[in-house]
Parts: structure tokens; C-alpha cells; sequence
């Protein structure tokens, strides 16, 4: 038996990175899934390589954040379990970052899965059944580097949102957790080291050789602990945001 045997699952943001490895893992554990991108091609490919359903929308705008949400309980009754992966990590600064940058960055990575928690929790509680939320966030929360200002800004929010939420709704057995990953190696990292930072082929190698575990951290194995948070095997943990990165937040030497 799978950890999310007859589970319905939403991941919004599942169409690449942590987020496809997310479908795939929750496809694997048993659950029936759905999952947002905005790239048709991609989101389809994704679909029919696990049997997935997909659903294009741009979670920028609030009213697609929470349409995923109706469309999903359209299709399959209810929903279990949402699980935030979208993430917006353009570069900007304290000084340089304009108003139109830190928008985009409040747009993606904390108003959409505002609103998506909106919408799954009250599917939830109109129903009187448990469920969980998984938000992917980041150890950059905790500060983060002076290049992600706005970043930093709206994820620090989402850290606020997630605990929140969990107290306001643990007596109707909705766990709410985050997770705080670091330095992940995904097509969009490569993407974003190679225009922000000027990397060449070999920035993972390099960078793995400069991390204590010798690696990046992995997308498979990050899809398996969402997997774990999202089951009824992680028992009664709700409001917590746990790092899971191989940096160790407040060591110093």
C-alpha cells in the first residue's frame, strides 16, 4: 500500500523542479493527482508520463490560485492535499529591486499560496474532513542572501502564513507544514545560474564539491519527505517549517 492511497492531491507549481518530482512521488505513493504549470507543452508531457492530470493556469493571478483548488474538487470530489511548490527566485537586491519585481515576487511565492490554502482549507472543513498542506518555502527565510531581498520578503511571509494557518485550523484536523529548502539541483537552479551568475557547465559539480554532503540537494529525495508530511504517517505534526538543508541555520565557525 502507498502512503497516499485514494488521496486526492493537488500540487500547484508541479509542472518542473520540486514540484514535478512532488507529482511523481505522490503519483508512486497512490494518490490520484493534479497538478498547475504555465507551460502547456511541459505540463502535458508531465501528464502523460505519470497519468497525472494537469491543469494550466498562472498563479500570479489569485483567481486562477484558487480556480486550481474548484477544479480539482470538480473533477474528483474533494481534495485531500495541496501542496505549494510555485516559486518566482529573480534576482533583486534592497537597492535595486523595483516595485514591479517585488509584486511578481509577492504574486508567486506568497499571495498564490495564500489563496490556494483559502480555497483547499474551506473545501476541507465544509466536508468536516482532515487534510494536510505542504508549502515549499526556503532556508533563505531565515535571512538569505542580500541578492533575493524580495524573495526573501514574500517566502519570509509565507513562513508567517503557514503557522498561521495551522493554528487557526488544527481543531478540524488540517495540518498545515512548510518546508525550508536550501540549494536544490533543478532545471531551474541551472537556469538561474547560468543568467544571474554567469555559471558554465560544470557549476554543479563545483558546487557540490563546496557542499558538507558532497551533493546538491536532490529533488526525488525532497519529494519523498512532502510525501511523508502529506500522509497520515506523519501523524499529528501541524505548523511546523522544518529545514531540510545541509547548512545548519545559526552555526557558526
Amino acid at each position: 500500500m502507498g502512503l497516499l492511497d485514494d488521496k486526492v492531491v493537488l500540487v500547484n507549481g508541479g509542472s518542473q523542479g520540486v514540484g514535478a518530482g512532488i507529482v511523481r512521488a505522490a503519483v508512486r505513493e497512490g494518490a490520484t493527482v493534479v497538478f498547475t504549470g504555465r507551460r502547456a507543452g511541459v505540463g502535458d508531457q508531465l501528464a502523460a508520463e505519470t497519468g497525472a492530470h494537469f491543469l494550466r493556469a498562472d498563479l500570479a493571478d489569485p483567481a486562477q490560485a484558487r480556480d486550481s483548488v474548484t477544479r480539482a474538487v470538480a473533477a474528483h470530489g474533494r481534495l485531500d492535499c495541496l501542496v505549494n511548490a510555485a516559486g518566482l527566485t529573480s534576482r533583486g537586491s534592497l537597492l535595486d529591486t523595483t516595485p514591479e519585481l517585488f509584486d511578481a515576487h509577492v504574486a508567486i511565492n506568497l499571495r498564490a499560496p495564500f489563496f490556494a490554502m483559502q480555497a483547499a482549507v474551506a473545501d476541507m472543513v465544509a466536508r468536516k474532513s482532515p487534510g494536510t498542506v505542504v508549502n515549499i518555502i526556503t532556508t533563505s527565510a531565515h535571512g538569505g542572501q542580500p541578492y533575493l531581498a524580495p524573495y526573501v520578503a514574500a517566502k519570509a511571509g509565507l513562513v508567517g502564513l503557514t503557522r498561521n494557518a495551522a493554528h487557526a485550523h488544527r481543531f478540524d484536523r488540517v495540518r498545515i507544514n512548510g518546508l525550508n529548502i536550501g540549494w536544490t539541483d533543478t532545471e531551474g537552479e541551472d537556469a538561474t545560474q547560468r543568467a544571474f551568475h554567469g555559471a558554465g557547465d560544470d557549476w554543479r559539480e563545483r558546487a557540490a564539491e563546496a557542499q558538507p554532503m558532497g551533493k546538491l540537494g536532490q529533488v526525488d529525495e525532497i519529494a519523498d519527505f512532502v510525501v511523508f508530511l502529506l500522509s497520515d504517517r506523519s501523524g499529528v505534526v501541524t505548523g511546523s517549517v522544518i529545514d531540510w538543508d545541509q547548512i545548519v541555520i545559526g552555526g557558526l565557525d
